[in-house]
């Protein structure tokens, strides 16, 4: 066993492991080991400039330790790891049960590795896991991500990390006790954060690689995180308005004329509407059909003049009939699969992907959507499919330029964002935001607005929502947003749809993307015949076909969201210049109140507006909680403030009937 240090790393050696530890920004120390004869090029999420370190320490004896900050790196003898912060607290201790080290007083006969590395038989990488101490019951874990179930607090979750369609896994966690963790692997893999251990696996890897930043708050922790991943860019003036979409608009004149009316008959602000999937010939034919978009440049003129953008949706798939599959296929811009037919996305047709971890794929695709779309005035995309989805998410099987889908797949969405980005900024875009079905550590600084997936038209799902986009944030997507009514189903003419929709939309007014979007019930006849008419629309989802109620309760919202669109603008510009999310748990702007970090159901808008959407059937009062430090006064959904100013640190019963959802301001 050995020590060796210089002026910022201190790495242990023994046996066939070699052990690295680094100070990568303040604060912070990057752990790494491998059994492998040198360390892989790739830094993944850690890929920024690394600010500087504050002056780092190192000793070595018969224990080695690296000081960087407010973090402090312990190896023993043995290479045990050990990280505690400026006032000697433990934040972090590998779980080792090994005999093998007497002076541990946890050395047991369970011969259980803090760091394993199991061969995969017949090939070159590991499956890897790395085990540390439940140091505390009552420790408190956030980020990872977007998973669809209703805990905010992650304590006792068992994670896939592994990205399919709703679900975006973005391995970071911020921990009450005062850490950041990134676990900086793009493998398919594993967390439990257990009551006995947390477990990080990598099913296939060359390398264990992790990164640790010790903090006061959650604030400094996340920004320091977003210091060395990337921050959002700056949100386009498009972006902070109503966004108007559903599955799906069929032809130019049936989205024109939703546009002259929600504009110039309505008088009602609207920033995007979108174009959705099969517009197109045939997948992997990234333009407009014509049989049903005749003069595309014409409806974009339209759209510009009335103040709206246009997105359209982009798809990875490429159809073995499209005019470009051969072309594709001869340059290996698809993906490929270890076994079977080249067969990964079965639907209307057989379907490959292209391959966003090739940089020739993603210069190849844009090349296409910039003669195609962008051109011709359009300034924003749907990327769609991000994960990407497969008919059978046997995540062995596929195989990208960058190596196998289980060793780097949970990069793919952030490639497929970079190429996209990289285009239109080099084709002079400036502000660049796309919408993207999934993500990963660092997408957020290639214009990725996540969204949270084909969803279910119902409470349960609704629920669910509000920890998917509150972990999102805290996983560094502070660009997120929902399909209002969700995705999947609901009827327009069904009252407690109806019901479900006017709370989903109100919410909608206090997301970072105020965006309408769902594939109503009952779906309508197939129009044509040709490309991609088989793939019918669903039924109107405007605010207009909810009945007179509902799109009163709508018109207010967006017209709120327009009073507020000053305040949106400067709580976009905060996530771009200092890394915060737009949404946020109290306990972001308020971690000295014990309470705040017990609120699950409720939320602060930057930190100024706490919200409390109402998620239950026939709901019409609410119990919220006031956070410490703060005075607050209600807000109206007219945009008032309204009567007695209330000290914080105590829980108010507040009504909420049908055309209202509790809102306070912070004053």
């Amino acid at each position: 066993m050995a020590f060796i240090s210089d002026a910022s790393s201190l790495t242990f050696s023994h046996d066939n492991e070699t052990l690295r530890l680094d100070t990568w920004g303040p604060n912070a120390i990057r752990i790494r080991s491998t059994r492998e004869p040198s360390f892989p090029a790739d830094n993944w999420a850690l890929d920024e400039t690394v600010p500087a370190s504050a002056k780092s320490s190192i000793a070595h004896d018969k224990t080695g330790t690296l000081s960087n900050g407010k973090i402090t790196a312990t190896l023993s003898a043995r290479g045990k790891l050990l990280l505690t912060n400026q006032k000697g607290e433990v934040i972090l201790e590998e779980f080792s049960r090994s005999r093998v080290d007497p002076t541990d007083p946890k050395a047991s006969a369970l011969r259980i590795e803090p760091r394993e590395f199991k061969p995969r038989l017949g090939s070159e990488s590991w499956h890897v896991t790395a085990r540390f101490e439940s140091l505390d019951p009552n420790e408190k874990i956030y980020g990872m991500g977007q998973y669809q179930q209703p805990y905010l607090n992650l304590k006792g979750a068992d994670l896939e990390l592994a990205q399919r369609n709703s679900q975006a896994s973005i391995p970071f966690a911020i921990s009450s006790l005062g850490y950041g963790f990134l676990w900086n692997n793009p493998s398919v893999g594993r967390a439990v954060f257990g009551k006995n251990m947390t477990t990080f696996e990598a099913t296939s890897t060359r390398v264990l690689d992790y990164w640790v930043v010790a903090g006061d708050t959650p604030e400094e922790i996340l920004r320091a995180y977003t210091d060395v991943t990337g921050k959002v860019p700056e949100m386009p003036e498009y972006g902070l308005g109503f966004w108007q979409c559903k599955l799906r608009y069929q032809t130019q004149e049936e989205i024109l004329n939703v546009a002259r009316k929600h504009k110039t008959e309505l008088g009602l602000p609207m920033d995007v509407i979108v174009v959705d999937f099969f517009h197109w010939p045939k997948e992997g034919e990234w333009k407009f059909d014509p049989t049903f978009w005749p003069d595309p440049e014409a409806m974009i003129t339209e759209l510009k003049s009335l103040g709206i953008e246009l997105m359209v949706s982009i798809w990875p798939t490429v159809d073995r009939l499209s005019e470009n599959y051969e072309e594709m296929l001869t340059k290996g811009l698809l993906i490929r699969q270890d076994r079977g037919l080249t067969l990964a996305m079965e639907g209307h047709t057989s379907c490959s992907h292209f391959d966003a971890t090739n940089p020739a794929a993603r210069s190849y695709v844009w090349s296409k959507a910039k003669a195609n779309y962008f051109d011709k005035g359009i300034m924003i995309f749907w990327l769609d499919e991000a994960e990407p989805e497969y008919t059978m998410y046997d995540f062995d099987n596929y195989r990208y330029y960058k190596g196998p889908n289980q060793m780097i797949g949970n990069s793919y969405p952030r490639f497929y964002s970079q190429g996209f980005y990289e285009g239109m900024r080099e084709a002079g875009q400036d502000k660049v935001v796309n919408l993207v079905r999934c993500a990963w550590a660092g997408s957020q600084k290639y214009g990725a607005l996540l969204w949270s997936g084909d969803i279910a038209s119902s409470w349960e799902t609704f629920r669910d929502q509000l920890a998917a986009g509150l972990n999102a944030g805290l996983a560094g997507i502070s660009w997120w947003t929902t399909d209002i009514g969700g995705f999947h189903g609901g009827d327009p003419n069904n009252p407690e749809f109806r019901e479900l929709f006017v709370r989903w939309f109100q919410w909608g007014a206090f997301c970072p993307v105020f965006r309408l979007h769902g594939d109503r019930e009952p779906r309508q006849p197939q129009f044509g015949n040709s490309g991609g008419s088989w793939c019918a629309s669903g039924a109107d989802n405007e605010v207009w076909s909810y009945g007179e109620e509902v799109f009163a309760i709508c018109k207010a919202y967006i017209l709120l969201r327009e009073k507020l669109r000053d305040y949106v603008r400067d709580i976009m510009n905060e996530s771009h210049t200092k890394g915060d999310p737009i949404i946020r748990p109290l306990f972001y702007n308020f971690p000295r109140d014990k309470k705040a970090w017990e609120a699950e159901d409720q939320y602060m808008f930057g930190s100024k507006y706490l919200v409390a959407p109402v998620l239950k059937h026939g709901q019409r009062e609410r119990r919220l909680y006031l956070p410490e430090g703060a005075s607050w006064k209600q807000f109206t959904a007219a945009g008032e403030v309204i009567g007695e100013e209330k000290k914080g640190g105590q829980t108010v019963e507040v009504s909420c009937p049908i055309g209202y959802m509790p809102v306070f301001e912070r004053v």
